[in-house]
């Protein structure tokens, strides 16, 4: 590769990969900035403010085209230019409008996703705790309560009482 002393260094070119020429659109745009406009733009179209503008400008050039002198008319064939501005403005609006669509679409399969892997996390954290629950509760069964130890030391201490009524009850052998 040979460079010249105020030249960019010359890209050696390759059979197997196009030349580049002209304007290179790709690198000197930013998607997301047209995407926030685009955004913005649609916003502005779907709400009520722009429909009472948009009714409002078209029945002034319907009303000045209609009631105006012939001389001051802007639009002097039967409001040819007037078909032709909203036509050029609904070509500009569906795009933009798809677009901020397009994008809300991947916000929302991106919140969904999330959403998703949330409530995964959620279902694995209640299964452990459940699982958890469940073994403290064996736990416990297995263990002896202070009722418990103290009805079997009655119990006991009856047996022992009712046997040594029984031993003193009975008469001594004498062999």
């Amino acid at each position: 590769m040979i460079t010249l002393a105020n030249s960019a260094p010359r890209r050696q070119s390759r059979l197997d990969q196009p030349l580049e020429r002209g304007l290179h659109l790709r690198d000197s745009y930013d998607p997301e900035l047209f995407g926030r406009l685009s955004e913005r733009v649609a916003r502005r179209i779907g709400s009520w403010a722009f429909i009472a503008w948009m009714t409002a400008v078209v029945v002034g050039w319907v009303a000045w085209n209609s009631l105006a002198p012939v001389e001051l008319r802007i639009d002097p064939f039967p409001f040819i230019f007037l078909t032709l501005l909203l036509s050029l403005q609904a070509s500009y609006a569906a795009p933009l409008i798809l677009l901020a669509q397009y994008r809300q679409a991947d916000r929302d399969r991106v919140q969904y996703q999330e959403d998703r892997a949330r409530t995964e996390r959620l279902l694995a954290d209640s299964d452990y705790l459940a699982r958890e629950i469940a073994a403290l509760r064996i736990a416990i069964g297995e263990v002896a309560t202070r009722d418990y130890v103290h009805g079997e030391i009655r119990d006991l201490l009856a047996d022992l009482t009712q046997k040594l009524d029984e031993a003193n009850a009975q008469p001594e052998d004498p062999r």
